[in-house]
């Protein structure tokens, strides 16, 4: 039996149909009419013998056959643009070396280079892990490229803003309530900024706290926390799943909110880190996590 061939063209339009809810609105981000993209939803039907869309309501609806299809289509788009990607641009290549501060969305980041180096397999990426005066200073020596790090003072109008994130009070399942106690805090040693914030903000507030474990890892406080120590601040995309905030009832301060950036070095950015900082900025852009609003 002779296979059947998908166009990937007819694909993009089921897809973006699928995301924009409608046949003008494809039209006008795919750049063609809403006839023609009716031409290809029906040409996709013909070609698979089914419906993939149900036109009974005012509003389209996926049909089973069509949330069926929407996972594959969007499989084939990547696979697609990403051999695309890799012939049609052979100067992307070479090395960036990355700063990263521990904290920056521990969770998702991991899976967020490894599609970037799947996407671009002639680039070699060198990430380098640490605290955000030391990513500074790499930066400034020439050391890393670029850095992922929180605005302090020193940079507040420096760098590419990716993300806005609120500070919570962490604390593991079932803690109790922290109501009338002195805090416990989990927490890195000075200069750390969340520390120094969690002091401030309990001063202001009169509230009586001490540090009961101290770790340079973000991750070593995340796991005394786990395991039932003590408090910690950490931006609320560092909240491991094992993790919960402390309860309204118990009437800690508001930390506010850190501002997280992408910067670079006095030099200026290449072609290849240009390509890298909009990869970012896109991928975060399709986190459920708080994302730049303002």
């Amino acid at each position: 039996m002779r296979p059947t061939d998908l166009d990937v063209n007819i694909l993009r339009a089921f897809v973006t149909v699928s995301e924009t809810g409608g046949f003008t609105a494809t039209g006008a981000r795919l750049g063609c009419t809403q006839a023609a993209v009716s031409i290809q939803i029906k040409r996709l039907e013909e070609l698979l013998r089914c419906r993939v869309f149900d036109r009974s309501s005012r509003s389209l609806q996926l049909t089973r056959d069509g949330e069926a299809l929407l996972g594959y289509a969007r499989q084939i788009l990547r696979l697609n643009d990403e051999t695309v990607e890799y012939f049609s641009e052979p100067e992307r290549e070479g090395e960036i070396r990355l700063g990263i501060a521990e904290y920056f969305v521990p969770q998702q980041l991991s899976l967020i280079l490894s599609r970037f180096v799947r996407a671009y397999p002639r680039v070699h990426l060198e990430v380098k892990v640490g605290m955000n005066v030391d990513l500074f200073d790499a930066l400034g020596r020439g050391e890393i490229d670029l850095a992922i790090a929180r605005r302090d003072d020193r940079h507040r109008e420096e760098g590419c803003l990716v993300r806005r994130e609120q500070l919570c009070w962490a604390v593991a399942p079932g803690f109790g309530s922290v109501a009338g106690i002195s805090l416990p805090l989990c927490a890195s040693p000075p200069p750390c900024f969340f520390r120094s914030r969690a002091a401030a903000v309990l001063d202001d507030a009169n509230r009586p706290w001490r540090v009961i474990y101290t770790s340079q890892s973000i991750m070593g406080i995340i796991a005394a926390v786990r395991a039932g120590l003590g408090v910690a601040v950490l931006p609320e995309s560092a909240l491991a799943n094992c993790l919960t905030t402390v309860t309204s009832e118990d009437e800690l301060p508001n930390l506010g909110e850190i501002e997280l950036a992408i910067f670079d070095r006095r030099e200026g950015r290449s072609r290849l880190t240009t390509t890298f900082v909009r990869f970012i900025e896109e991928s975060l852009r399709n986190l459920s996590s708080p994302m730049l609003k303002r």
